[in-house]
């Protein structure tokens, strides 16, 4: 058998039971074991099971309920409504303040628990409504919470940035610190952006006075920092730990969620309900997850066993193609289909199969990774079926889904345009993971 033959076979197939609307780690599952039993009759099932055993039992993996359990905890902490009146007070009287808080929070939000759902939907629930009722138009807001919500993935600490560096073999801590730049300069974008389309149309905002009459416009500068840390503590006793080399990644989630239960207890919002749902919600997102890595790394066996993954980096070799087109290609696929199929699906399908050809052209690892990981990010923001785009119709349901989907395009474009310039300038994000030896 050919090569090629059980690849597309494999890939159709997973492409047929996500159409169908089956759970990720189901047509993950079935899958897999089709591929067995015709690769290696029923002698192979103990390959599969050592698979799974061997993945699941993986110490790195678990940052990833860690950093869930943290998300959880954070959302249901009142950090949130700290953190937006502060940084409403320190954004003052300008004209569209809300855009820009709005960015400010998610990205915020994005540093404390990477969950760019959750963000949506939870801007959706608490400040779109708000911003509608001050006169903010409709289809921009909904834009910069969709924006916002984008930089979530990409900021750490991120559960998906975990998932593709454990799949692709590389240092999870470098693969967190990786989107720190990278974050920061999509938020910069995104505000010039904003402030740039209020002075050519200032009809976008409400005039200034409607604004400055909010009491939140009001108040100490350095109060709202001061109510600041303890969130952005919390951001350092994980991200910083790393950075300084004193924690791994495992360790540093461990102590986030410490530190968001401490924040919890702060703001007098820490029961045991409280508890018992953030850690029920955490196992649920985290199993699933747990699942679907097993099927991926028995899926990049199976290519392995087929001889696809060593045939495809030779006939790359045999294409000669310069690495600035190989890059542009290797992104250019998962944007497209991004459009139309699960995140995560796809991420970890794509993973084994990059992989030989990130060898061959001698890529960085972490640069070319991030890069899939901003692509990725952008996949849930591009319509048809991006989920941040469904999670914010879930959250502001009288909002047509047309005016959603036009209000997502230019933070798409301007995210590719600031992929563009990390592909130039790969130091911005190799720059910090070099930090640490």
């Amino acid at each position: 058998m050919t090569w090629w033959a059980p690849l597309a076979g494999g890939i159709a197939l997973l492409l047929i039971l996500l159409m169908l609307s089956i759970p990720i780690f189901v047509s993950f599952l079935i899958l897999n074991l089709a591929g067995v039993l015709m690769l290696c009759g029923t002698s192979g099932f103990g390959l599969f099971t050592n698979s799974i055993y061997s993945t699941a039992t993986s110490g790195t993996l678990t940052a990833v309920p860690l950093f869930i359990a943290m998300g959880e905890i954070l959302f249901r902490s009142g950090a949130m409504e700290v953190l937006f009146d502060s940084l409403d007070r320190l954004v003052g009287k300008i004209r569209g303040r809300q855009y820009i808080v709005c960015i400010l929070l998610s990205a915020i939000l994005g540093a404390l628990s990477g969950a760019a759902m959750a963000v949506a939907g939870l801007l959706g629930r608490s400040l779109f409504p708000a911003m509608r009722r001050r006169g903010y138009d409709t289809e921009f807001s909904a834009g910069t919470i969709l924006a916002g919500a984008s930089l979530d993935p990409i900021i750490p600490p991120s559960v998906l940035a975990v998932l593709v560096a454990t799949a692709a073999d590389v240092s999870i801590g470098k693969m967190l610190i990786a989107g720190i730049i990278p974050g920061v300069v999509l938020t910069g974008m995104f505000l010039a952006y904003v402030l740039i389309r209020l002075h050519f149309k200032p009809s976008l905002a409400p005039d200034v006075s409607v604004d400055a009459a909010d009491r939140n416009t009001g108040g100490s500068a350095l109060l709202a920092l001061a109510r600041m840390i303890p969130s952005l503590f919390v951001f350092f006793m994980v991200m910083g730990l790393i950075m300084l080399g004193i924690a791994t990644p495992t360790e540093a989630a461990a102590t986030g969620v410490l530190g968001a239960i401490m924040l919890a207890a702060m703001y007098r919002r820490l029961t045991r309900k409280m508890i018992i749902d953030a850690f029920f919600a955490a196992a649920t997102v985290a199993s699933l997850l747990l699942i679907i890595m097993c099927s991926a790394v028995m899926f990049s066996q199976l290519l392995t066993v087929t001889g696809a993954a060593r045939t495809l980096g030779q006939l790359v070799v045999g294409l000669d193609l310069s690495a600035a087109v190989m890059v542009f290609m290797m992104m250019a696929v998962p944007f497209v289909l991004f459009m139309f199929l699960d995140q995560i699906a796809l991420m970890l399908v794509l993973v084994p199969i990059y992989q030989p050809i990130i060898k061959i052209y001698s890529f960085d690892d972490i640069w070319f990774w991030t890069l899939f990981l901003i692509v990725a990010t952008v996949g849930g923001l591009t319509p048809p079926f991006g989920y941040v785009l469904f999670a914010l119709k879930s959250a502001a349901p009288d909002v047509p889904i047309r005016v959603i989907y036009r209000a997502s395009w230019p933070f798409v474009w301007i995210i590719c345009l600031g992929m563009l310039l990390f592909a130039f300038f790969p130091g911005l994000i190799t720059f910090l993971p070099r930090l640490m030896g």
